[in-house]
């Protein structure tokens, strides 16, 4: 129902019509949730079915005015949640744009009315190419509705606008609805935090969901190779400073390859106090044995974690053998802000 603000509105008054806002427009999405019927079903698997890795097809979505912000907002969450999809603005598909859909996509068309011209007209253009198309709207007896493969039916809404014209509730019902899809067909789709993480790299969850492997800056085979423990401590320094690599902690490996120790700066410091003849020793006799390490596939705040814990500043990466394959240190993190 229409909400009118009182003139002249105290403080208090204004709060209270800001509350009934949206307690009339949850229940108007909720009026519209008991609504919903197989129609949502066939549109969430229809969307799947279309974009999937076989077909290669994208959703493409479209509205004018109010419903085109919406659908814009509708198609972006598609994108970020692994479904191929992009916003095609009904006019601009008259001047060419319309060779952004091809025949093994599906349209999503928004129109509360059902009857906007520009919406009809590119509905006409869609149905020439025979792309599926699925349509939310008022009514299966408007001409949208009628003309849609799908549609998906909101019922008669009254704005909460004090004119009952602004679109206000009825583009957050249709927002709702498309929010339904966007999930249905994630659901369906199998996405993963993971998956999540590699769509949103700038973002906070992003990086924290960030792997080892994507994280850390030394890599075998690239600049990082660990070292036979049987050398000598001053063999090892003169190799590592010939390399011109950060030497913050050099990882030891026995015959098979497999980790047995590190060897720090920390360790250098501590060892050189107690070991006069130190750079002559051989270094498995002064490594930190046995150190924490992690494997590439784990999480990098599961790395930083076992830093913060353990007061260390380097971590060896190891395969399931126990082969290092990497090494990962604190300023690899900081430097994709997951240490604030």
């Amino acid at each position: 129902m229409t909400l009118p603000f009182p003139e002249n509105p105290t403080a208090d008054q204004l709060l209270a019509a800001a509350r009934d806002v949206l307690s009339s427009e949850a229940a108007s999405i909720a009026a519209v949730a008991g609504k919903l019927d197989d129609a949502i079903v066939r549109a969430i698997t229809t969307i799947h079915g279309r974009t999937g890795e076989d077909t290669h097809g994208t959703c493409a979505v479209s509205g004018i005015g109010k419903a085109g912000l919406v659908g814009q907002r509708i198609s972006a969450s598609f994108a970020s949640t692994g479904t191929p999809s992009h916003f095609l603005h009904p006019v601009e598909a008259t001047h060419g744009d319309l060779g952004r859909v091809r025949r093994n996509d599906v349209a999503l068309l928004l129109s509360y009315s059902g009857e906007t011209e520009e919406v009809l007209r590119l509905l006409d253009l869609i149905k020439r190419i025979a792309v599926p198309i699925i349509a939310i709207t008022s009514s299966r007896k408007n001409s949208l509705g009628r003309l849609a493969d799908i549609t998906i039916e909101l019922g008669q809404i009254e704005e909460v606008c004090p004119h009952g014209l602004a679109p206000t509730t009825t583009v957050n019902c249709i927002s709702a609805v498309g929010d339904a899809l966007v999930l249905g067909v994630m659901s369906l789709r199998k996405f993963t935090k993971e998956d999540f993480a590699a769509s949103h790299p700038s973002g906070a969850l992003g990086r924290k969901l960030l792997k080892v492997s994507q994280v850390m800056e030394f890599k075998a085979g690239e600049n990082f190779a660990a070292v036979p423990e049987t050398l000598k401590v001053r063999e090892i320094l003169d190799k590592d400073q010939a390399t011109g690599r950060r030497a913050g902690a050099i990882v030891l490996v026995d015959a098979a390859g497999r980790l047995t120790g590190v060897f720090t700066d920390g360790d250098l410091r501590r060892r050189i106090r107690t070991h006069a003849n130190l750079l002559d020793l051989p270094i498995k006799d002064v490594m930190t044995r046995n150190p924490k390490r992690i494997s590439p596939d784990a999480l990098a705040s599961e790395a930083l974690a076992i830093l913060n814990q353990y007061r260390i500043d380097e971590l060896p990466v190891v395969d399931d053998a126990g082969k290092p394959v990497g090494l990962i240190d604190v300023q690899d993190l900081v430097r994709l802000r997951i240490v604030e």
